[in-house]
């Protein structure tokens, strides 16, 4: 029987504008983007210039330190513009569709009677191997490295989350593809997280994984909250870990020998006429999903969550691990006394509004942050969201004092910047808590490789 985890510590966020289980072919865009901003601690190097033809699967950028692991473009067609930021970063290199979607050709096959060493070649040479991340560090894995265990969370709980249940309701036979060719990429296990209140979801019946399920608020769906539970990261140990539809891209290369980059994408949020599921192809523009479809045109557009998300315009792009839209009112708003007032229809983790007394509510959150940063406020609001055994605070301070020894001894090695996004949203003190870590572990990589 599979062992049911309860996380007690944590937060859900019930916002307005959750996806209905509808599916819509969507519209498919001009144009469409890799972003390497997607990928932590990345530093790219073009394969492509502006007016090159490509197919999906042709190379577009790879690692300048791992020059076998290759971005690969998800449609054809001809590359549109290479934008660059600061620096001459490159922040996203777009390509204009021909509509024809021609795919490059791939080995295929039954990944048990492929070796390890073929397996991880396709995967590399197709672009596909992107899709497996490793902690620690929350970054693109090294195919060199043989990893304890890999994960998949098979439910996702944070705010307006797409229901991967009915994603991947038509697609099992592939996922269990992906599967079967995960286990032979460690000598571990491969685990299965999922809702232990769902027991009616298809990847119940998946095989050769190890199946644990999990009750609780948010961030109970999280891969690094499962990995803690299951067996937490000391220093040394790597395991990897891939996001559901990935593990379906992973099953078709082997089943077609082709990169399939289509995707099943929720667009939901209190600015979304019509939320619901639209199929389309990663990196794929909104545009086409939001024509029509939003009540103004004072909203922020996130690629992802509203806790983790990127921000991006009305015509920007699906991230690259990205399965939601979320869309919400912009805060462009001064509110006079605002911690004074009553709050009858604001959202609180305390008691200090009303919230806590309809749970069920939904709400219409903004961006305002309704104050500023200042010093850390010592109160247990981190720990209270956080269920994992470390001290939030003090490893926060650690990494703004650039202290290595004392950064592993509280725990870096356990979390990513999706861990603390509430610690970042119950703050007091309005500090950047994703963003101090992420500074923290990319200190820790440069000094101990």
């Amino acid at each position: 029987m599979s062992e049911i985890i309860k996380i007690k510590k944590g937060l859900d966020i019930k916002l307005k504008g959750m996806s209905e289980n509808i599916l819509k072919k969507a519209d498919i865009p001009q144009l469409f983007a890799i972003k390497p901003t997607d990928f932590s601690g990345l530093v790219p190097k073009l394969d492509v210039k502006i007016g090159d033809s490509v197919k999906a699967g042709s190379p577009l950028f790879h690692d300048k330190y791992k020059a076998d692991i290759l971005f690969t473009s998800p449609v054809s067609g001809k590359i549109h513009t290479i934008n660059r930021g600061e620096r001459r970063r490159i922040l996203e290199v777009v390509i204009e569709s021909d509509g024809k979607n021609e795919f490059l050709e791939f080995s295929k096959g039954s990944p048990e009677s492929m070796s390890k060493e073929e397996i991880i070649k396709n995967i590399l040479v197709s672009g596909v191997w992107p899709f497996i991340r490793q902690r620690p560090y929350g970054i693109v894995a090294n195919p060199v490295d043989i990893p304890k265990s890999i994960y998949i969370s098979g439910f996702d709980s944070a705010p307006l989350a797409p229901d991967y249940d009915f994603i991947l309701q038509n697609q099992i036979e592939i996922f269990q593809k992906g599967l079967n060719i995960l286990a032979k990429l460690t000598d571990g296990k491969v685990h299965l997280g999922l809702n232990a209140l769902n027991t009616a979801s298809p990847l119940l019946k998946t095989k050769n994984v190890k199946i644990s399920k999990f009750t609780g608020p948010h961030p109970a769906g999280n891969v690094g909250i499962q990995i803690h539970k299951i067996d937490p990261i000391n220093k040394g140990d790597i395991v990897w870990y891939m996001n559901p539809q990935d593990v379906t891209i992973l099953g078709k290369l082997f089943e077609s020998g082709k990169f399939d980059a289509s995707r099943v994408v929720a667009l939901a949020g209190s600015e979304i006429l019509k939320p619901q599921y639209y199929k389309t192809i990663m990196g794929a523009s909104i545009s086409t999903m939001i024509k029509d479809n939003i009540t103004n045109d004072d909203i922020r557009f996130i690629s992802g969550n509203v806790l983790t998300g990127s921000k991006i315009a009305p015509d920007g792009y699906i991230g690259f691990y990205d399965s939601l839209i979320s869309a919400i009112p912009e805060g462009k708003y001064f509110e006079m006394l605002g911690w004074a007032l009553p709050g009858l229809k604001k959202f609180s983790m305390s008691r200090a509004f009303f919230s806590w007394l309809n749970k069920n509510k939904k709400y219409r959150l903004d961006t305002n942050l309704h104050g500023g940063e200042r010093a850390f406020v010592m109160s247990d609001d981190y720990e209270k969201v956080l269920p994992i055994d470390i001290l939030p605070v003090q490893l926060l301070k650690s990494i703004l004092i650039n202290d290595i020894d004392k950064m592993e001894q509280l725990g870096i090695y356990e979390v990513v910047e999706e861990d603390m996004a509430l610690c970042e949203f119950v703050c007091t003190s309005k500090i950047e808590v994703q963003s101090i870590l992420r500074d923290g572990i990319t200190n820790l990589i440069k000094e101990l490789g």
